[in-house]
């Protein structure tokens, strides 16, 4: 594209692994919840059904992930219970915040391409603190013009970016992972998106991405967008 565009660009498991840990700890929090008649997937069922929720109350990230597990464990467990049991459940939901920040393939070296031919914006959701130290630990800070924290990306949070940073809808481009939150809601505030699929995307990100009349761009790797931009 000869034309400088405004690329809108998201963080989670766009730029950074970051499902993949609390996937690991899911996992952890089932085995320790043992329970005796919940299968492994009616036990994750109770979790996602809590998580969606208390997303709306409590938003994202790793002390919210930790009440909910929380939750699911006063309501599932077996056995009495004893506060060393609640707290190590905890633990296994904010651990995440220290766990260490791993770029996804080609990340940097794209980003480094990108940024002289456009304007990047990265726009990423839940707890602001957390999700700045994210920035700082990826070290991509200087690659965007400004990082942007909200609470939930849906059309209002969309509509709110697009006024706030004066970005035209026609020169702009969402990238993610998350049909449910970058794509969708970024193609009905009259964005376009590039869908850059994760295999380990969170369940409740997941939806049907619809086709926009060429406003909708596929691809397989981050690395992918030195072809198109």
């Amino acid at each position: 594209m000869a034309a400088r565009q405004v690329l809108i660009i998201d963080g989670d498991d766009t730029l950074w692994e970051n499902n993949v840990h609390f996937e690991q700890a899911i996992e952890d929090f089932i085995d320790y919840l043992d329970h005796s008649a919940l299968s492994r997937a009616q036990v994750r069922a109770t979790l996602d059904e809590i998580e969606r929720l208390n997303s709306r109350v409590h938003g994202y990230g790793s002390a919210a992930f930790a009440r909910n597990l929380r939750e699911t464990y006063e309501r599932l467990a077996e056995r009495e219970l004893h506060q060393d049991d609640l707290d190590h459940v905890m633990h296994l939901g904010r651990r995440i915040v220290d766990v260490e920040l791993e770029l996804l393939p080609d990340v940097a070296e794209t980003l480094a391409y990108l940024e002289p031919r456009h304007r990047l914006l990265l726009f990423t959701k839940g707890e602001h603190e957390e999700q700045q130290l994210k920035v700082q630990r990826s070290g991509l800070k200087d690659q965007f013009e400004r990082v942007v924290v909200t609470r939930e990306k849906d059309l209002a949070g969309y509509r709110e970016l697009i006024r706030s940073n004066h970005v035209d809808p026609q020169q702009a481009w969402m990238i993610g992972n998350s049909p449910r939150s970058d794509i969708n809601p970024a193609l009905e505030a009259g964005l376009h998106a590039v869908f850059i699929p994760h295999a380990h995307t969170w369940r409740l990100e997941q939806a049907e991405v619809p086709v926009h009349d060429g406003r909708l761009l596929v691809l397989q790797s981050f690395r992918q967008l030195r072809d198109h931009f």
